[in-house]
């Protein structure tokens, strides 16, 4: 614990100058994920518009993260109104200029359409996206501009290392993380005081600190966001982290999909270094700690903490037996802490609030708040926050405001390509580390995909069990062998070849590959199946013994049919259909047909598909404007 130093009292004095300088008025763009919908075009048209407009010195115009409610994308949000705008178009920019910023107007259409009846919500806190969540770890992602540390550090970024550093031992910093009750939020939820206590303990001249952002779900974004839109969140979790277990190095391990996150994170750490806050001697408080990002080539087992530090020292990522663990003997045999994104951006939030004000939020053993990625059948995707133990009623209805119309909430698959599905009548179930395993699931990273009844639950396993072979280092036996194995008969199943044994087989195999696999990957590449058979069973024996897809999605199961008596012969469907297939002529229906018709040649004739080269792509069921295309 040091005293006030004079570095200290430069960052203060720079934080003072920062705040002083915040703009009364903005217009902030999401430029990270809103990205490839356009949004740089929508900032370009702003600076266009803004200097046109005479007030370019008026309005300040900040790139930000992801503002989380992505359906929307592009989105901006204007302050000090709270305004939230989405799906905002270049053209669309001299309107808001004109209309908003200078006659304090609202375009409705630009506004977040309420339930019906309710009509548009201008105001992005009164938006039930926004107000049904509790943010803290992304209480400043969509408001910064993160490349601009002087904007992060007006805000609040560096304040509790000060604290830290200034009043606190590193004991002191480990029990208010312990009180705190916050777990790892990578997926295996171990408590992240106890871990911090492990390593301080370890005995070692050298103690290295590593984030895991290798965020490799399909369809989980929270790492990305968290990184891309406030990463000196997590370079300050990761200061304290290292003053309180004795690290002296650090690295950022981040997938090369992440380009944005990447370049963001760079950035910052260089911006870091010349605010003096990382370093030989940190605010001249002797606390020394070196970070560098370590960018992974994309393999999905290297999110496991042994598999990720081996390919930190350059070898193939593949995992080792524990023990000892990282705390003992980890990346060059030294003692190693692993964090992942989120937990380690929780740390001055907690540190801010007090550990036990941190542990009033949550269940009684999952506390604080977590980050869901929500996908799938839902209106709303995007990125949100809630407090453990909020129900997936609550996700799917409150927050991402229910499903597209004509569809019903079916399951939703729950933490990753190895996670698990979780039906309908769990709707209400909270969503917290013990619950979720009692259902066969996991809360893993925070991928959440809703699935409405389009959905066929053995092709869902199917797809995160080829996902999961494919992604196998191939150690060890179980797992290579085994999820292979899997998505055979899976494949076999979806195909209308399987056997009644498959489902006892499948079953079988899904124990063996969870009971005898080395590292977490194996142990639970196989959930995605086991939940589908305990849950949705009916659904495997239809496929084995009835040979039908109830969903109609598995095309070895399903046929398209066209009937006659309701088909108009417009011809849409053969104009679509890809191989061809589908014989007929274009005129007027024959039952719709006239005598003159008839004498001029212009009556159709049905069309037909020819099952022998129909490759069942659906594409005609697609395109029928009457229904006449029948899918069985």
């Amino acid at each position: 614990m040091s005293g006030i130093t004079a570095q200290i009292e430069k960052l203060r004095e720079r934080r003072r100058e920062a705040q002083a300088r915040r703009p009364k008025r903005a217009v902030r763009i999401c430029t990270t994920g809103c990205r490839a919908l356009g949004a740089l075009e929508v900032h370009a048209a702003f600076q266009k518009e803004l200097a046109s407009a005479g007030l370019a010195g008026e309005v300040a115009l900040i790139k930000t993260g992801c503002q989380g409610i992505c359906a929307g994308a592009p989105v901006i949000s204007i302050d000090p109104e709270g305004i939230l705008y989405l799906g905002v178009k270049p053209q669309d920019v001299p309107e808001i200029v004109r209309a908003t910023l200078v006659g304090g107007k609202i375009i409705e259409r630009l506004c977040f359409q309420g339930a019906q009846g309710a009509g548009p919500i201008p105001q992005r806190a009164a938006i039930p996206f926004f107000a049904a969540q509790k943010q803290i770890v992304l209480a400043r992602c969509g408001r910064i501009d993160s490349t601009d540390i002087k904007a992060v550090v007006a805000e609040g970024a560096y304040e509790m290392l000060e604290r830290a550093l200034t009043e606190m031992e590193p004991q002191a910093v480990i029990n208010e993380i312990t009180i705190s009750g916050l777990r790892g939020r990578g997926g295996a939820g171990f408590p992240t005081g106890r871990k911090w206590s492990l390593a301080r303990a370890a005995q070692g001249d050298i103690k290295y600190l590593v984030c895991n952002a290798d965020e490799g779900d399909p369809g989980a974004f929270m790492d990305r966001a968290v990184i891309e839109g406030d990463p000196h969140a997590v370079l300050e979790g990761m200061l304290i982290a290292a003053y309180a277990i004795g690290a002296q190095h650090g690295y950022v391990y981040v997938r090369a999909e992440y380009p944005i996150a990447v370049e963001h994170l760079r950035i910052a750490i260089a911006q870091a270094g010349e605010w003096g806050l990382l370093g030989e001697n940190i605010l001249g408080t002797g606390l020394k700690f070196n970070l560098a990002i370590k960018v992974g080539a994309g393999a999905f087992v290297c999110g496991e903490e042994t598999a990720l530090m081996a390919s930190i020292e350059g070898k193939r990522g593949q995992p080792r037996p524990r023990p000892p663990f990282p705390a003992q003997s980890g990346l060059w045999g030294k003692p190693t802490n692993i964090n992942n994104v989120e937990t380690l951006a929780n740390i001055p939030a907690i540190m801010r609030m007090g550990g036990a004000e941190y542990a009033r939020l949550g269940t009684a053993t999952s506390k604080g708040t977590k980050i869901f990625a929500l996908a799938g059948k839902v209106n709303y995707t995007g990125l949100v926050e809630v407090p453990i133990g909020a129900t997936l009623r609550q996700l799917f209805n409150d927050i991402g405001g229910g499903g597209p119309a004509g569809s019903s909430f079916k399951a939703a698959q729950i933490g990753g390509p190895s996670g698990g599905c979780v039906p309908a009548q769990y709707l209400d179930m909270p969503i917290d580390y013990e619950t979720v395993k009692e259902v066969g699931a996991i809360m893993g990273s925070g991928g959440l995909i809703m699935l409405d009844g389009a959905t066929c639950m053995v092709d869902l396993a199917r797809y995160f069990v080829e996902f999961c072979a494919k992604e196998s280092c191939g150690k060890c036996p179980p797992c290579r062998i085994g999820t292979t194995r899997m998505r055979e008969i899976l494949e076999r199943i979806c195909v209308g070849q399987g056997v009644p044994e498959d489902v006892a087989r499948l079953e079988e195999l899904g124990s063996q590959v969870k009971k005898n696999s080395l590292c977490g990957l194996g142990q639970t590449a196989a959930n995605p199946v086991l939940t589908t058979i305990r849950h949705f069973r009916s659904e495997y024996e239809a496929h084995v013994k009835d040979k039908h897809c109830p969903a109609g999605v598995c095309r070895g199961l399903i046929s398209f049919t066209i009937l006659p008596d309701k088909c108009i012969c417009c011809g849409r469907c053969a104009k679509s259909c890809p191989v061809p297939c589908i014989d007929g002529k274009v005129g007027k229906a024959p039952g719709r047909a006239t005598d003159r018709d008839r004498e001029q040649g212009k009556v159709g004739k049905p069309f037909e598909i020819q099952a022998a080269r129909c490759i069942k792509c659906g594409a005609c069921y697609d395109v029928c404007p009457v229904d006449a295309v029948v899918r069985r």
